[in-house]
């Protein structure tokens, strides 16, 4: 056939009705046993596309396997009465949030990404032998400085979890007329020399070690202690970790401890 002259092709395509379905006609049951194997922050923000991802973001089935399983336990000890309509994810939002117990020497929160519980021990919530040792800002000299505690007194979810010292080099002071914090670096002296051995020993036989060399002066640095693992979830775990200097021929001082770590790594 001949053809002359511009040629227009078209393609024609079926029309979508208006009552074809769309992902708003989902139930919200099939987009809750969806969204239950995502990350809390990836659940938020599916919760924004449409009423049913709205309404199954709240549902308790999606966020019972988020919160850790001692969860009646973290909220008892941490939150204290909680109402009894309170929904899973109003006791996920409260538990990511740092909270404070034992007069406040320990605070614990969930990871919102994981659901790993993280813990923060002060100086005053610690055990630490040898009792020359009471500031917190101290000189070691040829003190060894051991440091127990029992996980918070908490179960922890099956995993591996690190721990760290978080220390600082000086005194903390306040200039006079500025009203700031500042540091005084003017008695820190030894750190340099040589470096210091953090080690860890937990309640399953595991033994960890290693040897640093503190930071510069007047900031705060978290020191990688070691890790542990829990098998058990429903058992306690029991840990000592001790940071001690290597060599005594020479004084160390102006060391602050602020506080001992836990992070689940896994």
């Amino acid at each position: 056939m001949d053809v002359s002259g511009p040629v227009s092709l078209a393609c024609s395509l079926p029309s979508v009705s208006s009552s074809s379905p769309t992902l708003g006609d989902l139930p919200e049951i099939c987009v809750a046993s969806i969204i239950r194997h995502l990350n809390p922050p990836e659940i938020c923000k599916l919760a924004e596309l449409n009423q049913a991802f709205r309404g199954a973001s709240w549902d308790d089935f999606v966020w019972e396997s988020k919160l850790p399983p001692n969860y009646q336990i973290l909220v008892h000890k941490v939150l204290g009465l909680v109402p009894q309509k309170l929904g899973k994810r109003d006791i996920y939002t409260r538990l990511c949030r740092p909270n404070t117990f034992d007069g406040g020497t320990k605070r614990v929160w969930v990871d919102k990404n994981t659901g790993g519980v993280c813990m923060s021990i002060s100086s005053k919530g610690l055990m630490i032998e040898d009792t020359g040792i009471i500031s917190l800002v101290m000189n070691l000299g040829s003190i060894q400085l051991h440091i127990f505690n029992r996980c918070g007194g908490l179960k922890c979810r099956a995993g591996t979890y690190s721990v760290f010292f978080r220390l600082h080099l000086g005194r903390a002071s306040r200039r006079f007329g500025f009203g700031r914090r500042v540091w005084d670096s003017e008695h820190v002296h030894g750190w340099d020399i040589k470096p210091v051995r953090f080690e860890l020993w937990t309640s399953g036989d595991e033994y960890s070690t290693c040897q640093c060399s503190l930071g510069e002066a007047g900031r705060w640095f978290e020191y990688h202690v070691g890790d542990f693992k829990v098998d058990n979830p429903n058992s306690w775990t029991k840990m000592k970790v001790s940071m001690t200097q290597i060599d005594c021929t020479h004084t160390k001082g102006g060391l602050s401890l602020d506080s001992v770590l836990i992070y689940p790594t896994s």
